[in-house]
């Protein structure tokens, strides 16, 4: 039973391998399609949306205080604030807010 512990590790860690340098090996030239291109340029945003927004909803204690959280910080992030602003201002929100619900 332990060897196919190793067999599964191993093949995990191929297709992880293949997944990342296939499309560096196959793909030499410059991407011309516009669909493409788009599509290339807001992977990264929907990946890091569709890990964070969920994380934000279960880290508190209360739903209704990471929601009020997230709409203080989507409002400054609007406004061009700092990194370190947004996120100041919506853990202090998260904070008021715990200790009123």
């Amino acid at each position: 039973m332990r060897g196919n512990i190793y067999l599964y590790i191993a093949v995990m860690a191929g297709v992880t391998y293949l997944i990342r340098v296939l499309p560096l090996t196959l793909i030499r030239k410059q991407i011309d399609n516009r669909f493409v291109q788009s599509f290339l340029y807001y992977v990264p945003y929907a990946t890091l949306s569709a890990m964070t927004f969920p994380a934000i909803l279960t880290s508190t204690t209360s739903v209704a205080a990471a929601t009020l959280g997230f709409i203080v910080a989507v409002i400054l992030a609007w406004k061009d604030k700092g990194l370190v602003t947004v996120a100041a201002f919506a853990c202090v929100t998260v904070f008021i807010a715990e200790r009123f619900l």
